[in-house]
């Protein structure tokens, strides 16, 4: 005679273990995923306070000056920027728009807010405790000048704070507003996190 092969199904008991472990690998998975989503949003500051410097630099070559009009430099980053961009801030290139209408006087860059509408177009920027000056622009007589640019954007959406980022000619110690342990060299020419929205969150 043959025996019947028994059917069973998963005890209620079983089933809440897998859902408990699927609930702790994702707490874990997400919050990693977000902040590597963030870091890698960040590379846009990095990547446009360069070509910032270099646009300076280059301008400077040729004028013996610094200047803080974006246009006169010829710093345009690509459209879909979710940072804003500052030499002074007087007046920003507005990107709401479809198209972008250079003025005279811009000397900074709003965040395109027809990609991202629901930021403010102008970030408040963050101030680590060296910065070479407390607000971008330039300073000093030239041609023994210097300068600053900064970046400013929200990169994680929450409200508490906004991740920034400077570049300068001048070389400085710099204590970042968050975190304020890591390294606190801050090279001419390269850009400084002053603000770290990725970890910080106060």
């Amino acid at each position: 005679m043959l025996q019947k092969l028994k059917k069973r199904g998963f005890t209620l008991i079983e089933l809440m273990i897998v859902v408990a472990i699927i609930g702790i690998l994702a707490a874990i998975a997400i919050p990693n995923f977000i902040r590597f989503q963030a870091r890698s949003k960040q590379s846009e500051a990095k990547s446009n306070l360069k070509a910032l410097f270099t646009a300076e630099r280059s301008y400077y070559q040729e004028k013996d000056k610094y200047s803080i009009y974006i246009n006169e430099i010829g710093f345009s980053p690509e459209r879909g920027n979710r940072y804003s961009y500052s030499l002074g801030g007087a007046l920003a290139q507005d990107r709401s728009g479809t198209t972008i209408t250079p003025q005279s006087g811009e000397d900074a860059v709003a965040v395109d807010t027809l990609k991202y509408p629901q930021f403010p177009k102008m970030q408040t920027y963050k101030a680590g405790g060296g910065d070479p000056n407390a607000t971008p622009g330039v300073w000093g007589t030239c041609a023994n000048c210097d300068f600053m640019g900064t970046a400013a954007g929200d990169i994680d959406a929450e409200t508490k704070g906004i991740d920034s980022w400077y570049i300068s000619t001048k070389s400085v110690a710099n204590v970042p507003a968050c975190p304020t342990t890591g390294d606190t060299a801050s090279p001419a020419g390269l850009p400084f996190n002053t603000y770290n929205d990725v970890t910080c969150d106060t």
